[in-house]
């Protein structure tokens, strides 16, 4: 079985799914933003996770739902924190109603979450809870970790890996590792699966943080270097503190106090290549990159079932938008 048809399930089930009507400020706020879409990965990786170990994709329909509402619950909260304007370049709920709307309907969506998840298989149940219930504090600790680096002057690389393995990649491993569970596999096949999404969200990351000063602005989809604009801690700036010199140094910090957005990029694109970090920050995504398919080379099912995985991940990591 192929990407697109664990995607055109999902979204028949997605595109079903009904809101109450009234209070019309509490859930149109979530049609609207359900309605635009995303990537959807993560819900589609329950489904998979499941038919890995030799269950149906229909018997992970509700845990995949549940998965889907959260981050789209994380998302609603996440832009108010950040006060982004736009998502997937569209007006972000805070945005187009207000702050306080968009609290409670991301609130009422992280409720509707565990509702769906209620209905899968009660043999199931206690354990998907556990999982659940471990990812989103884990999601919540990244968040407030990456609010700290915003004024914490000794970020470590190490730290920002962490940031980054709480905030993104816990929740890929979550949705697989879900699947797994509700296909009966083995506690050794749930430790690889969720490994696998783990590092796989790592990787991704990691490439965006790529994407984000190199990448080709036709087809990346937004404003290329906004984090190095806003002075985001990425690995790519950690990375280049790292290995300069004073002088570097000096030139880095320079670079930061820079008001023109333009020449802002163009000098940090300088020296990130003059210091080597793009290569060495390609050579980390691989690393991570390898490690997730071992991970998923290690697990005993037929070899051609893992292949929508390999290529999902392929799609993930090297892409260019």
């Amino acid at each position: 079985m192929n990407l697109s048809t664990y995607a055109s399930y999902f979204d028949v089930n997605i595109k079903s799914y009904n809101f109450p009507t009234t209070p019309e400020n509490l859930y149109d706020p979530l049609n609207y933003f359900l309605s635009l879409g995303g990537k959807r990965i993560r819900p589609l990786l329950t489904l998979i996770g499941a038919e890995l170990f030799g269950s149906k994709k229909e018997s992970a329909i509700h845990a995949s739902m549940a998965v889907e509402l959260f981050h789209n619950f994380s998302l609603i909260h996440d832009d108010i924190m950040d006060k982004a304007p736009l998502r997937r370049n569209e007006q972000t709920v805070h945005t187009k109603w207000n702050d306080n709307i968009a609290i409670l309907s991301g609130d009422v969506l992280l409720v509707k979450a565990y509702q769906e998840l209620a209905k899968q298989d009660s043999t199931h149940l206690t354990a998907l809870i556990d999982v659940f219930n471990k990812t989103a504090v884990e999601v919540c600790e990244g968040q407030q970790m990456d609010m700290d680096f915003e004024v914490k002057e000794d970020v470590l690389i190490s730290d920002y890996i962490e940031m980054i393995r709480l905030k993104t990649s816990v929740l890929l491993g979550c949705a697989l590792e879900m699947g797994a569970i509700i296909a009966n596999t083995t506690d050794e096949n749930r430790n690889l699966i969720y490994d696998f999404g783990q590092n796989i969200g790592i990787a991704f990351q990691l490439q965006d943080d790529i994407l984000d000063l190199f990448g080709d602005p036709e087809k990346f989809g937004k404003q290329i270097g906004g984090d190095i604009i806003s002075n985001k801690k990425t690995y790519l700036l950690l990375r280049a503190f790292e290995l300069a010199n004073a002088e570097q140094q000096k030139e880095l910090h320079l670079m930061l106090s820079i008001n023109d957005s333009e020449s802002k990029i163009a000098k940090a694109k300088q020296l990130f290549i003059d210091l080597g970090v793009l290569e060495d920050a390609k050579n980390i995504k691989l690393k991570y990159q390898e490690k997730a398919i071992f991970s998923l080379d290690s697990i005993k099912v037929e070899e051609c079932s893992k292949n929508v995985l390999t290529a999902l991940a392929e799609q993930l990591l090297n892409r260019e938008i």
